[in-house]
């Protein structure tokens, strides 16, 4: 029987937290490119865009990110498109990370008292020019602390992905445990090494959120 080391286990745990690493900047990265334009659709003028973004977000606000996993590696090979794990795992945590930052930042548009689109439109300033210099800067500023925030939960939500086969650091941990028959030692070091990935992404968000309240309370 082979013997494993306690090295050996986090050795491998390690390298497979390289994968969840990539896959969580690259989910974040585009869910906020798409959450962005979504977002302008969503604030925009055209109620067409406005009710096609609601919907969007609706839908993979209301359905479990599980289900959409699934349905991005199993549903195009319905129609004989072979799709890598990798790409299926991408794909369904941009949408869904894009889903949930478009409404965190149309919330944070929406906390811009109205007085300053007011202001804004008394010095002649159109609609494209309010939001470049006037809201957006302001709303950036406030959604730091949510955005950095949320950026634990795309993190975490990697770790579905290996229901669909992507080797990612839990899927990492559940092939290291049938080999080693340790499943304490291999899910012990899962687990913190989760929490080394989230709490200084958690620890940062209260930090801004509490710089962000004092300078409103300095105002």
């Amino acid at each position: 029987m082979i013997q494993f080391t306690t090295w050996d286990i986090l050795r491998g745990l390690l390298l497979a937290t390289r994968w969840t690493i990539l896959l969580s900047l690259v989910s974040f990265a585009g869910g906020a490119i798409v959450g962005a334009i979504l977002l302008f659709l969503r604030i925009g003028k055209r109620k067409a865009g406005r009710i096609a973004v609601e919907y969007f977000v609706e839908l993979f606000q209301g359905t479990p990110l599980l289900m959409q996993l699934f349905l991005a590696f199993f549903g195009l090979g319905l129609f004989g498109i072979d799709v890598p794990a990798w790409l299926a795992a991408g794909a369904a945590l941009t949408l869904w990370s894009s889903a949930f930052l478009t409404e965190i930042w149309r919330g944070c548009v929406e906390a811009v008292a109205k007085g300053q689109w007011e202001a804004s439109a008394s010095l002649g300033m159109g609609y494209i020019q309010q939001m470049r210099y006037v809201i957006l800067p302001q709303a950036l500023r406030i959604a730091v602390p949510p955005t950095v925030g949320f950026s634990v939960q795309v993190v975490k939500g990697t770790a579905l992905t290996s229901i669909i086969g992507f080797v990612e650091l839990s899927k990492a941990g559940t092939v290291i445990t049938n080999a080693t028959f340790q499943p304490f030692t291999v899910y012990g070091f899962v687990a913190l090494i989760y929490f080394a990935l989230c709490w200084p992404l958690s620890k940062s968000s209260q930090i801004l959120e509490r710089k962000l309240n004092v300078a409103h309370r300095g105002h």
